[in-house]
């Protein structure tokens, strides 16, 4: 039987959306790889947020093409939408599409398929499900090149979702990811005009006796509502696990980036999150040496997470993007870029160490997402990984497990039962 890869890179929207091509070749009958060297064929979904984004397409491209000259590689993405030529060039793509194609990529494949199983594949593509409700952005900040390349906001309907929602539970997926390039804008392009609080609230309605959890991807603080925040923080069907696109602590920066919120705001919006929900993770996006970004406002920056309830934070080095205004400007040196980005990522290890150890010796409930030989990994809902060791467990299903160890580096946990979500 030929076996087709799947490959992402970048946000959880793509993830969202290589999730949603997996489970329909699955039903299709065709057997989703987790080994690219060993496809016939590998779809791949790019990001161009930075240039390191870009830089690792390219480098899996030319390995795939050195290791599995045979496979058929079909691109698409955002680095795709932007570059397409380039993409092209490499040995085995045989087709590149744009964002706007990228729909029909699996039907495309399904066409030019020689064989498959005559049975859908039992199998699912992911312990976790992934649903994309929303695409686009509607707003310029002056670092960033998705707008140009994903368009304006774009939200899914609501009988869509739901229907969607219906037949990941039918599969017996026990979480799904919401995910999108703004979440915050959902709804708003629909009519009737609803926003993210009202699809939450049907979801919450439409299945309150399901057994399932909601894990919601980026979310901007500048949207953040008292009802919205009292929503996601008393829900019991949402994960306490909040990430949030902050970028920067210092407001001459943010200025600079085209982002209208104060700092003392964002600090605000995270004391209450952490006020309602203590055992929330919070994490955030941080964006280092933006363009003019001196010691002064760096270090701003670093006092504000410092002081700040959050449990983690993603790092990411500024890098000019094409056709976006702060790509203009001078540029902070790329020695200092590495310097401060280190500094933060030991910050973000060093809260997140302290946040685990809170949990020492409790028991929460987390999903089994992966075997590693005889070590299971599953991760909590307020989002901390634990590995477990003498255990027969499925993937994809819900457990509770007593945190029994916490390092630096890892959390061990032993299982300690079979959780439902409607006990």
């Amino acid at each position: 039987m030929r076996k087709v890869a799947l490959q992402s890179f970048g946000c959880r929207l793509n993830q969202a959306e290589v999730f949603a091509w997996g489970e329909e070749l699955r039903r299709q009958g065709w057997l989703i790889s987790e080994e690219v060297e060993a496809s016939d064929v590998v779809l791949v979904n790019t990001c161009t947020l930075t240039h390191r984004a870009d830089r690792d397409v390219r480098r899996f491209l030319r390995q795939l093409a050195k290791k599995n000259p045979s496979a058929r590689v079909l691109v698409t993405g955002c680095l795709a939408e932007r570059v397409p030529g380039l993409l092209a060039k490499f040995p085995n793509v045989s087709k590149v599409y744009s964002n706007k194609e990228k729909n029909k990529i699996v039907q495309d494949f399904l066409l030019q398929a020689e064989e498959k199983s005559a049975f859908p594949s039992s199998r699912a593509y992911r312990s976790r499900a992934f649903l994309k409700i929303q695409d686009g952005c509607d707003f310029r900040c002056t670092f960033c090149i998705v707008p140009l390349m994903r368009g304006p906001s774009k939200s899914i309907s609501l009988e869509e979702i739901l229907g969607k929602i219906d037949d990941l539970l039918a599969q017996g997926f026990k979480e799904i990811v919401l995910a999108g390039v703004h979440l915050a804008l959902f709804g708003r392009d629909l009519s009737p005009r609803v926003d993210l609080l009202y699809l939450l609230r049907q979801i919450e309605k439409t299945y309150k006796n399901a057994d399932f959890k909601l894990r919601l991807g980026t979310l901007d603080l500048k949207f953040m509502t008292e009802e919205l925040i009292d929503f996601l923080t008393s829900s019991s069907l949402v994960c306490p696990h909040f990430h949030f696109s902050l970028q920067s602590g210092s407001l001459a920066i943010l200025k600079k980036m085209g982002r209208s919120i104060r700092p003392e705001r964002y600090q605000e919006i995270l004391v209450r999150f952490f006020q309602l929900r203590p055992e929330a993770a919070l994490g955030a996006d941080i964006l280092v040496g933006f363009p003019g970004e001196n010691e002064k406002e760096f270090e701003t920056t670093y006092t504000f997470l410092l002081n700040s309830p959050l449990t983690y934070f993603h790092v990411f080095s500024y890098s000019p993007r094409p056709r976006t205004v702060a790509a203009k400007w001078p540029q902070v040196s790329e020695e200092t870029k590495k310097k401060r980005t280190k500094i933060l990522r030991q910050l973000s290890a060093d809260k997140n160490y302290a946040f685990r150890q809170k949990f020492l010796n409790q028991e929460l409930e987390a999903i089994v997402i992966q075997k590693k030989k005889q070590v299971y990994e599953a991760l909590t809902d307020n989002y901390i990984k634990l590995i477990i060791a003498k255990a027969s467990l499925p993937l994809g299903e819900r457990i509770s497990a007593k945190i029994v160890e916490v390092s630096p580096g890892q959390t061990k946990a032993e299982i300690t039962g079979v959780t439902n979500n409607n006990k």
